[in-house]
């Protein structure tokens, strides 16, 4: 992975790269960022900055021995730390480790802006808990305890170390604070509210934001037909790697199931949210997801409307329905909306029946919907 391969953020490429040609480069960073962010194809692209054998300006070459063994993630210099499960209760470690790291390694090649969801179901521990255990953090000081190989550098990459084992977390406390030279920590999380205050104080936080709408647009333009981009992009709400699954859906993310199950809603038509409380239980995880999301943008418009802020994302059709949709609604009501949805949208992530959820959900809205302005 490379800067070039990444879109947006220049502010943040440039401070990376700077702290690098001017050899002040912090010996632990925490990327933080929430879920859809790029933070960890940022640490992957920064890492292979660091190893380049000839770095240009703004970017590594991409083409030099050090280059090309990054872009594998094969560098000899580069330690990688990721929260798994036994999946197959191997007690051979090293084999264990081995199978792991080469099914890492092929993730990264195949979906560099995945999440943890995204990786548990690649290595088929999807139904199990994860975490980065306390041997883990044995291994990073052994690592770590040896001379780099062939870098300048040697990088340990600890991805989602919200997951660790809290003997594992105290465990490199000591190493965080005082590594041996040239020796660069890169923790990237998606919630480093979960960290330990003892870890946050020993990293510098670089702070990744989630993508602008144009910056998916311009990504994720050649991947998709004109006619479905505004939709995806509208959906994806700056979260790259869910854009980039969406292009793989047969459907088109379009606002029509929410528009029908809105007007379902505000007729307290309950055949039809039952009907429609049936089809959510039966759809798939993303498309759950897809639902709420959507919800939650069309209050967020329906809030810019009625505000006459110039900051509307919707156009067409979905335009001419906010519009309308907005004359039911005011402000304290889209922010009940808003809190159920987010409720509802929470009780789903913890396995919470869906069709329990949405017909809860759909109760409220439509007691909502109906109240007096």
């Amino acid at each position: 992975m490379r800067f070039a391969d990444i879109p947006g953020l220049s502010d943040i490429k440039t401070n990376l790269v700077r702290s690098v040609h001017e050899n002040k480069i912090p010996h632990a960073q925490l990327l933080a960022g929430r879920d859809g962010s790029v933070n960890l194809p940022l640490a992957l692209a920064y890492t292979t900055f660091l190893h380049c054998q000839n770095r240009q300006a703004d970017d590594a070459c991409g083409t030099c021995a050090a280059c090309s063994k990054s872009l594998k993630y094969i560098h000899p210099d580069t330690h990688f730390v990721f929260p798994y499960s036994n999946v197959d209760n191997d007690k051979d470690e090293e084999r264990l480790k081995a199978e792991l790291l080469k099914s890492w390694r092929q993730f990264l090649t195949e979906q560099p802006f995945g999440n943890i969801e995204d990786w548990t179901a690649f290595h088929g521990s999807e139904d199990k808990q994860v975490l980065i255990s306390r041997e883990e953090s044995r291994e990073i000081i052994r690592s770590l305890a040896l001379k780099p190989f062939e870098s300048r550098f040697k990088v340990m990459l600890i991805w989602q170390p919200e997951y660790m084992h809290p003997a594992a977390a105290n465990g490199i406390l000591k190493i965080l604070e005082e590594p041996s030279s040239f020796t660069i920590f890169l923790l990237v999380s998606n919630a480093d509210e979960r960290l330990l205050p003892t870890i946050i104080s020993r990293t510098q936080r670089v702070t990744v934001p989630l993508l602008p709408d144009d910056e998916v647009k311009t990504f994720l333009a050649p991947r998709v037909d004109a006619g479905r981009l505004s939709g995806l992009v509208q959906l994806a709400e700056g979260n790259l790697n869910r854009g980039l699954q969406l292009i793989d859906r047969e459907d088109n993310p379009t606002t029509e199931k929410f528009i029908q199950w809105m007007r379902a809603c505000f007729k307290r038509d309950a055949i039809q949210l039952l009907t429609m409380a049936d089809d959510f239980h039966a759809a798939d995880k993303m498309e759950k997801r897809n639902m709420l999301t959507v919800a939650l943008t069309m209050m967020r418009e329906s809030l810019v409307h009625l505000s006459e802020a110039p900051l509307l994302r919707v156009q067409g059709n979905d335009l001419k329905f906010v519009q309308d949709f907005s004359k039911v609604l005011n402000v304290p009501k889209i922010e009940k909306a808003t809190h159920l949805l987010n409720e509802a949208y929470f009780h789903l992530e913890r396995n919470g029946s869906a069709k329990m959820i949405f017909m809860d959900l759909s109760l409220q809205l439509s007691g909502l919907l109906k109240a007096s302005r």
